[in-house]
């Protein structure tokens, strides 16, 4: 990961996904992709499908898409949780990340953009009955 993550935070990532899907039936997932040079948004909605994120049970699933090398964020909220927030929560939570990104801090701004989202997800999509996790918590690379 560079200078970007160590494999320290990137667990600690994925315990975060974890937490912050623990009281809801949103899903959360987190791409880094250090491949893409050209068209990073219709890659990051190619990578959204590849992951099956739009095939939850509520369609709340929530990826992160991320290029280090090229300064460049994707966050693709699927139509169930984007209908409960709009576009100005997801313009809010950009400009938070990416300007922790501007100052170097990575790991707290995936973190806290994790937490933050977990608590959306709880509030439009409480957890009733069994809640099972359908996407896996791991943060996928390419």
């Amino acid at each position: 990961m560079g200078n970007y993550l160590t494999n320290q935070q990137i667990a600690s990532l994925v315990e975060a996904i974890q937490s912050a899907e623990d009281h809801s039936t949103g899903e959360i997932r987190v791409h880094i992709d250090s491949n893409t040079d050209d068209h990073l948004a219709k890659t990051a909605f190619e990578v959204f499908r590849e992951l099956c994120m739009d095939k939850t049970a509520d369609r709340n699933a929530v990826l992160f898409h991320v290029n280090f090398e090229k300064k460049y964020l994707t966050i693709i909220g699927d139509v169930g949780i984007h209908d409960k927030v709009q576009q100005s929560y997801w313009n809010h939570l950009h400009d938070y990340i990416t300007a922790e990104f501007a100052k170097g801090n990575y790991y707290k701004a995936l973190k806290s953009a994790i937490l933050e989202t977990g608590l959306e997800l709880k509030k439009h999509f409480p957890v009733e009955g069994e809640n099972p996790n359908q996407l896996p918590n791991e943060i996928t690379f390419s």
